[in-house]
């Protein structure tokens, strides 16, 4: 990894810089309503979680249980695709951010597009993680999308079995860096589409073409806000991940 050149990302257009709450960019209102529970504690305390007689270890032999196989994936990509999103939808602990608003400084350096709402930049890095099964369990590692962070990407690459490259497909070209700079350094990834607003500005078939990539590259359309649909997205990337381990093992 260490002769993996960071990505060379283009310089977006001169524009006025837009609005990231999800609220607005997704469509969904931004009020959240009144909170509802209780307006106290419970009349009676509840009895303190005693574990059940055995647990934490193998029923057929007594013995610990194994730790779950740590497995490092990236989510990448350009500029205001949804990295931020995505790994918060999925983690199972509150995910690790870096967020910062953006400022006038940005004009015409960070530019999300027309579309989007976008008002906050990941600075460094997001994290979280999620358990597949007993045996495994993935550390998520969000990438920021500006040029001058992208000499953290070698960094965040290392130890990491593949990545997520996130999409916007109305902004194919904000995605090229990404793709190019994981194809350079010979880690499995995979092309998730995000559908902005429930769609896709091209078809899946005309987003291959354009970006160029092969039909051994996995292309799947998700929705960075929905926890299902980023789960099946990362269990391809897992998939193209094994697969490559276990066909280096032959070899």
């Amino acid at each position: 990894m260490d002769s993996v050149r960071s990505p060379e990302w283009p310089v977006a257009p001169l524009g006025g810089v837009a609005a990231n709450s999800a609220a607005a960019r997704y469509g969904m209102s931004p009020g959240t309503g009144p909170i509802v529970g209780r307006a106290g504690p419970p009349p009676t305390a509840p009895p303190p979680y005693r574990p059940p007689s055995g647990a934490g270890s193998s029923p057929s032999t007594g013995k610990p249980a194994a730790p779950p196989i740590p497995v490092k994936i990236l989510v990448a990509g350009g500029f205001g695709v949804g990295k931020t999103t995505t790994v918060g939808a999925i983690s199972e602990i509150a995910p690790l951010t870096t967020e910062a608003e953006m400022t006038t400084a940005g004009i015409g350096v960070d530019d999300p597009g027309a579309r989007s709402t976008k008002t906050t930049t990941t600075v460094a890095m997001d994290f979280g993680c999620v358990t597949i099964d007993r045996s495994l369990k993935l550390y998520l590692f969000g990438t920021p999308g500006q040029t001058r962070f992208g000499f953290m990407w070698d960094d965040l690459a290392r130890g990491a079995l593949g990545a997520l490259v996130v999409v916007d497909s109305a902004r194919l070209d904000d995605c090229f860096p990404a793709i190019d700079f994981f194809e350079r350094a010979g880690l499995p990834f995979v092309v998730g589409v995000n559908a902005f607003d429930g769609r896709l500005a091209l078809e899946l078939g005309e987003i291959r073409w354009a970006l160029a990539i092969g039909d051994h590259v996995p292309l799947v359309q998700f929705d960075a806000r929905d926890r299902l649909s980023v789960r099946d997205a990362l269990l391809v990337v897992l998939d193209r991940a094994l697969d490559r381990a276990t066909r280096d093992r032959r070899a």
